[in-house]
């Protein structure tokens, strides 16, 4: 879940025109029959016959929809054709979009800080009437809506944020579910037994690859309440809040600086930390779905139940959070060919009507529609992320109206170029910087 947002101001700046980056949702909200605001009726199953549709992608998701589309060209005769696009793949569509290249289709972060960059009012089909729209978890109907109207279908639910654990470490280490952390500083001490009673780290931290470093802050910011989110989005609250700057401190002084990680914590990867946990030699690692989805392609659901553990926490209680990625929602564009526009609609009833079942089941995912069941055969952890999800906090990517690359200050944290506070500071100046050039009130 890496961020690109210097790269994405620089773009609005320079590529996009100034009235799309002076208002990111700007442009008409009409568009005729095509538009969901109508109420048209979608048949999911009518003839398309030489209807062609273009989805974007990005390069590690082009097989994602590749169920669907077929299922879809079967149903109806129509064709939708994939393309990747390179990465940094929320980096390269908004260059595309800028020089006028639209697809039909596309992947794209269905949250508030995301979202606005490609521009919604101006390029992308309303899709607040559609029938799937009362079908969703109340989660993910709170996903892909900026200021007020429906832009994403959302077909997967976002990524859950836990502490994977290692069980036989939890066992050498006497660590039974009813001593599982109720907060941070319950984590943080559980760590200690860990470290205390194991020949394991606590945690493992992969500050080579960077990105997984916001979590540990990401947790500890749960308590904040919806005024405080409000007052950032407008100005009035800083990134450089005591709070924030006492999540970086508690993260650097009494998880690194306590010896809780492991030993080459600046050092480490992504795909290096579910090797460790699988092998014992971490007992735990904070982080997202994706983590998931490593022990996954490697290991089967018996062997991963019999392993791996997961649990949910938050600053003062034992709850989730939830972190949208690209892989959750599906946008549709007003490309001007009305036919392709319904298509495009067609699809995603389709999608997330007629074949949303048997979707599920070939991607071995949680269903987002409590009406329909998930697929049997779903690791143990993944069904807790599913029961976590509805009563999960948002990562600061879904409150915030831009999404700050941390990781990138902490990573300077870690290798001792920058202080708490110059970290807190340095994502308040990038905050403001693309906060500006969005033209959003009060910057």
């Amino acid at each position: 879940m890496k961020r690109v947002l210097p790269a994405l101001v620089l773009i609005c700046v320079t590529a996009l025109t100034a009235t799309a980056c002076s208002d990111p949702t700007a442009g008409d909200g009409g568009s005729g029959g095509a538009d969901s605001g109508s109420g048209a009726r979608v048949d999911p199953t009518a003839r398309l016959d030489g209807v062609k549709l273009t989805m974007w992608t990005a390069q590690n998701t082009v097989n994602a929809p590749r169920q669907v589309i077929d299922a879809f060209e079967k149903a109806t005769g129509a064709t939708v054709d994939t393309q990747a696009i390179p990465d940094l793949y929320e980096q390269n569509v908004p260059t595309k979009l800028a020089s006028g290249d639209k697809p039909d289709l596309m992947f794209w972060q269905p949250s508030i800080s995301t979202l606005p960059f490609v521009q919604p009012r101006q390029n992308l089909l309303t899709l607040d009437k559609e029938p799937w729209v009362d079908k969703l978890g109340d989660t993910e109907k709170s996903l892909g809506v900026i200021d007020g109207k429906r832009y994403a279908a959302i077909v997967t639910s976002p990524a859950m944020l836990g502490v994977y654990y290692n069980k036989d470490v939890f066992r050498k280490a006497g660590i039974t579910e009813d001593r599982f952390p109720r907060s941070y500083a319950e984590l943080l001490k559980l760590g200690h037994t860990v470290k205390d009673r194991t020949d394991a780290a606590a945690f493992y931290e992969s500050g080579g690859d960077k990105w997984p470093l916001q979590w540990q802050m990401q947790v500890q910011l749960t308590d904040l309440d919806r005024q405080w989110w409000d007052g950032l989005n407008t100005n009035r609250r800083k990134w450089t809040d005591p709070v924030v700057v006492k999540a970086v401190t508690t993260y650097k002084d009494q998880l690194l600086g306590a010896g809780l990680a492991q030993k080459n914590y600046r050092t480490g990867t992504f795909t290096g930390s579910a090797d460790a946990l699988w092998n014992g030699d971490a007992g735990m690692v904070l982080n997202v779905t994706s983590f998931q989805t490593q022990l996954q392609a490697k290991h089967s659901t018996a062997e991963i139940d019999r392993r791996i553990g997961w649990f949910p926490v938050s600053n003062s209680d034992a709850t989730g959070l939830y972190s949208p990625d690209q892989t959750n929602g599906v946008v549709a564009f007003r490309t001007g060919d009305e036919k392709r526009q319904n298509a495009a609609r067609q699809f995603l009833a389709f999608w997330l009507d007629t074949d949303y079942a048997d979707y599920i089941k070939a991607m071995r995912i949680p269903s987002v529609q409590p009406a329909v069941d998930s697929p049997d055969g779903l690791p143990e952890t993944s069904l807790a992320q599913l029961k976590a999800l509805p009563t999960a906090n948002g990562v600061f990517q879904a409150k915030a109206v831009v999404a700050p690359d941390t990781h990138l200050y902490l990573a300077d944290m870690i290798y001792g170029k920058k202080t708490p506070l110059q970290v807190a500071q340095a994502i308040q100046d990038q905050f403001a910087q693309v906060a500006k050039a969005q033209a959003v009130p009060g910057f």
